[in-house]
């Protein structure tokens, strides 16, 4: 007993160690040729990626390997220090890739730009730069020299998945590529990531204009349309509708107003399709609003105008507001459980909708119709047309 207790003992002393050697991270285990050998390594936290240095902050000499797998055997890899501001804007960077004999190069690009890039010298002066590449990743290899005094610097890492005569293409719009960018204390060896302020604004954005376009809306469409048909719901009806709107009217300006802010932030970065259509969707749901200020009475020979403009632009915009936040849903990149949790709100309410349709015309209004049939329902005019159902 005693022996069987020592082994278990040591077994779990054993995977206890095997834990923590997997806590400090996979970049530990990783060997470069040459002998290189660094400090310091941090796995960083987007794009499978991983960096290692050893500094010298006498000389202000940062020794560095970068490793990630480009997005595509044929892509490229590249690290940078920027050192004006904390995205790609500003980046020193060294970036890896096959030129067309099949050898690995390492080249310098200040990038001033999203555009196009051009290889040429940067703020920094470097040497010993090197690259290879085996098992789907790529290693670079290189040495920097830092302005005296230098401890923390902000780093950008990508990768991409092309090289077209020479020149690394644009990389993906994803989270995980529009978030691989952070700090290096060199000397405490820490990275931190940065871009959390962005994310939660994505993620702000994204709630308030789901609760409002794509859900609040429609359920005052269904208050105006199905609850005013009985009579004990007027005019408990148009408050509930008038309410639901303005609310999801003020729900919705908060939401576009932080696009355009993410947008002012994100320059070089559209998704033209999304903010277009939000665009519409701000203008027509304002018309909307002023509209209400213009209602005219029921007997005003104008109302059956202002009636049909009303539900064609209101049905508009539940519409377009549906499909925008299934775009928004798909740019965000989210857990797919989210895309599901909205697709069955909107299941529950279209379902809730055309039980109350059936309703409506089985029970209101075919009974009208066959105690009245020479007075079609809500509002008809002399001639006998029946107007739009009036708000």
């Amino acid at each position: 007993m005693a022996t069987l207790g020592f082994r278990l003992s040591l077994l779990l002393l054993l995977l206890s160690a095997v834990g923590y050697v997997g806590a400090a991270g996979a970049c530990s285990s990783v060997a470069f040729s040459s002998n290189r050998v660094y400090a310091a390594c941090s796995d960083l936290p987007r794009l499978s990626s991983s960096l290692h240095w050893s500094y010298d902050s006498a000389s202000a000499t940062l020794s560095l390997a970068f490793v990630a797998p480009p997005a595509k055997p044929e892509g490229w890899v590249a690290w940078a220090i920027n050192p004006t501001g904390d995205g790609m804007i500003g980046s020193q960077a060294l970036i890896a890739f096959h030129q067309s004999d099949g050898a690995m190069v390492v080249q310098t690009y200040n990038i001033t730009g999203y555009g196009s890039i051009s290889k040429g010298p940067i703020d920094f002066e470097t040497w010993d730069l090197a690259a290879e590449s085996s098992g789907g990743v790529t290693r670079i290899y290189g040495k920097m020299k830092l302005a005296a005094g230098t401890t923390v610097v902000k780093q950008v890492w990508q990768v991409g998945s092309a090289v077209v005569n020479g020149v690394p293409q644009k990389h993906d719009l994803q989270p995980d590529n529009l978030q691989s960018k952070g700090t290096v204390d060199l000397i405490k060896g820490e990275v931190s990531l940065s871009g959390g302020t962005t994310t939660r604004k994505r993620n702000v954005h994204g709630v308030l204009n789901a609760v409002s376009w794509g859900i609040l809306l429609p359920i005052g469409a269904i208050f105006a349309r199905y609850l005013k048909t009985f009579k004990c719901a007027d005019p408990a009806w148009f408050y509930l509708h008038v309410t639901c709107q303005i609310i999801g009217y003020g729900v919705g300006v908060g939401g576009w107003a932080t696009g355009l802010n993410l947008g002012s932030k994100s320059k070089g970065i559209q998704y033209t399709t999304h903010r277009n259509i939000g665009i519409a969707l701000f203008s027509l749901a304002t018309l909307q609003v002023l509209a209400l200020f213009m209602r005219p009475s029921k007997d005003n020979k104008y109302r059956f105008y202002w009636n049909t403009y009303h539900y064609l632009v209101g049905y508009t915009v539940i519409v377009l507001g549906i499909v925008n936040v299934f775009k928004g849903l798909k740019i965000l990149s989210i857990d797919h459980k989210w895309t599901v949790g909205y697709i069955i709100a909107i299941c529950i309410l279209g379902g809730i909708a055309l039980f109350l349709e059936l309703v409506t015309w089985l029970l209101v209004v075919l009974k009208r119709n066959s105690e009245n049939p020479a007075k079609p329902f809500d509002g008809s005019n002399s001639n006998g047309v029946q107007h739009p159902l009036s708000v």
